[in-house]
């Protein structure tokens, strides 16, 4: 089996998480980093065993040996970095969001019809088995026609008003911050197992912390218990939001996503209301799914690949018991990626795949985009 060499573009959390899942895959193989230093890529690469180094991203799309690029940079240079992979005819897998603005997703959607190389997002909540279950069992009408959807995304991290992060930042984050870090999430995963889009919205987003203290990069140790140690942002983005969504098909909706809810540290929750049914899951405990019926007991089925379908269980890599996790669906992301470019190699088709491709990045672009302009508004507003 042909290896697949990789390069990867940034040093941070998401580059170490698709390190480890790279290495988890046998046909597949990290050749470069690039960091925003050589100093630092060098440093990345002695300790992680990686041949090659580089203190600048365009060199390391430029690398021969380099057949596909992980890109997981700050949001605000996903735009530049795609385009330059797509315009470089490699295989590009970006962190979400693709770029921080509409016109610039809509610009790389266009690149990438046209572009050599196969492309994606990383939309990884969509890879647990029991997502594929539900999917599956939607898509049989199991449970009959789905009426309602309903859930969020709650986190706790900036609770405080004393909790900073880049992502507070519109010029490297965008203009929405909670509803794309972590609503985007929501929305393309319940989108995917529903297979429907959301096609109209209305919403209404909070600032919790209106001023936020940024710590100074660099104090006195004189100062060290003086609050001079902090420089007053006022803050431009939402700490929470609820959304009404109606999907294609008549199907209804809310959403509640919040970075500001004590205790709560990654709970990605739904429940999809049907005729015959009730349809729940979390990702916090994401072995299980519960399923909730009116005239006989509600039981849960748990992620045994015995008891799943053919589709789902090609997911679950243990036998029942063995818990699998976020990892594990970051690794399965990896594998409907990779197989996809091994067809396409093969020039086979990749209608098949799960992954969320440029296209479905740039449609949860422009459902953030109508998130924001509902908020302000104050008025439903219809997806293009």
């Amino acid at each position: 089996m042909k290896v697949i060499t990789i390069g990867i573009i940034g040093t941070g959390f998401s580059a170490k998480a698709h390190i480890e899942a790279i290495r988890r895959i046998p046909y597949l193989q990290v050749v470069a980093i690039a960091a925003s230093s050589l100093e630092r890529a060098e440093e990345f690469a002695k300790e992680y065993g990686i041949p090659k180094a580089y203190g600048n991203e365009s060199e390391l799309i430029q690398d021969n040996e380099v057949m596909a690029v992980h890109n997981c940079t700050p949001n605000y240079m996903h735009y530049t970095i795609n385009r330059e992979v797509l315009l470089a005819g490699k295989h590009i897998l970006s962190e979400k969001p693709l770029g921080i603005s509409g016109e610039q997703t809509k610009e790389l959607t266009r690149l990438a019809e046209n572009s050599t190389g196969v492309n994606g997002v990383a939309f990884n909540y969509r890879h647990f088995p029991l997502i594929a279950e539900i999917k599956h069992q939607l898509h049989k009408q199991t449970y009959g026609k789905v009426n309602l959807v309903y859930g969020g995304f709650l986190q706790d991290w900036l609770l405080n008003n004393t909790d900073y992060n880049w992502r507070l930042e519109p010029k490297y984050n965008g203009a929405s911050r909670a509803l794309a870090d972590i609503g985007s999430h929501w929305c393309d995963t319940v989108q995917y197992v529903l297979g429907k889009k959301i096609v109209k919205v209305f919403a209404d987003l909070k600032v919790v912390h209106p001023i936020r203290l940024k710590p100074y990069e660099k104090a006195s140790p004189i100062d060290i218990h003086s609050e001079t140690l902090y420089e007053e942002i006022p803050m431009e983005t939402e700490d929470y939001g609820s959304v009404l969504v109606h999907f294609e098909g008549g199907i209804q909706g809310v959403f509640t996503i919040s970075q500001v809810s004590a205790g709560r540290k990654n709970k990605l929750f739904f429940e999809i209301a049907a005729d015959k049914g009730t349809l729940a899951w979390n990702q916090e405990q994401p072995n299980s799914l519960w399923i909730g019926r009116r005239d006989q007991a509600n039981h849960e089925l748990f992620s045994d690949p015995r008891l799943l379908t053919e589709s789902a269980a090609a997911l679950s890599h243990y036998p029942g018991g063995h818990q699998e996790g976020w990892p594990d669906a970051l690794k399965n992301m990896l594998i409907d990626f990779y197989s996809a470019i091994r067809n396409r190699t093969a020039n086979e088709s990749i209608c098949s795949r799960s992954f969320a491709n440029f296209e479905e990045g740039d449609q949860i672009m422009k459902v953030m985009d109508a998130i924001l302009e509902s908020h302000h508004t104050e008025q439903w507003v219809k997806i293009e």
